[in-house]
């Protein structure tokens, strides 16, 4: 629906049922970058898509509604994501794009969806197109709120990290909570974040606020 939500009623809601009865600074501020981005940008598209995005952003972040960095050490994200011989794993390194050792520690998952090696930075990199902003050259800036805002919605509604996307799972015809997660990661923790989503969903509406 075309318009602007109702942000103290959503607030209110999702605050009372996910957030223990209070936000702190960072995730107010968290969401209503969220919400700005669809606005300017997806205001015209189905309502579900911005609240599995919300829930996806809550759970992936770990509840702060900021974006973070995997947790874990270097020397876990070297035996984790490097080529041989520093890493185990040398399909997933592979996979990743990470060809030059230190990889893995440079390259683990940053933001709110988690964008994961060498490729996948080099990939948003291009895909957001920001002159100044190289992800590949400067990883962190994937923990930019800004940026990370755009990686979460384009990605999910564009179907960037794993081919699945947010139209196959809400349409005219599909209401798929469940199965949407395979959007970003299979069907991990699909049930709770089904969950999450549909309580932000609870709280969208159009009615008179700000």
């Amino acid at each position: 629906m075309v318009g602007k939500i109702n942000r103290n009623f959503l607030f209110a809601h999702v605050k009372a049922i996910l957030f223990g009865g209070r936000f702190n600074a960072g995730q107010v501020q968290g969401i209503d970058t969220l919400l700005d981005y669809w606005e300017a940008n997806h205001s015209e598209k189905d309502d579900r898509w911005l609240a599995y995005v919300l829930g996806t952003a809550f759970h992936e972040a770990a509840f702060t509604m900021q974006p973070i960095k995997e947790y874990g050490g270097n020397a876990y994200f070297t035996r984790m994501y490097d080529p041989p011989p520093d890493g185990t794993r040398p399909a997933v390194a592979r996979a990743l794009g990470n060809t030059q050792r230190g990889d893995g520690k440079k390259f683990p998952g940053r933001g709110f969806v988690q964008v994961t090696g060498r490729k996948n930075y080099r990939d948003w990199t291009n895909r957001l197109n920001i002159a100044g902003v190289d992800l590949e050259t400067n990883p962190d800036l994937a923990l930019n709120l800004k940026y990370a805002t755009i990686i979460i919605f384009e990605g999910m509604i564009k179907g960037t990290f794993t081919g699945r996307k947010l139209p196959d799972y809400f349409n005219r015809t599909t209401d798929d909570w469940l199965n949407a997660r395979r959007v970003v990661n299979g069907r991990d923790r699909a049930q709770q974040i089904a969950y999450y989503s549909k309580t932000f969903y609870a709280g969208i509406s159009y009615t008179t606020g700000t």
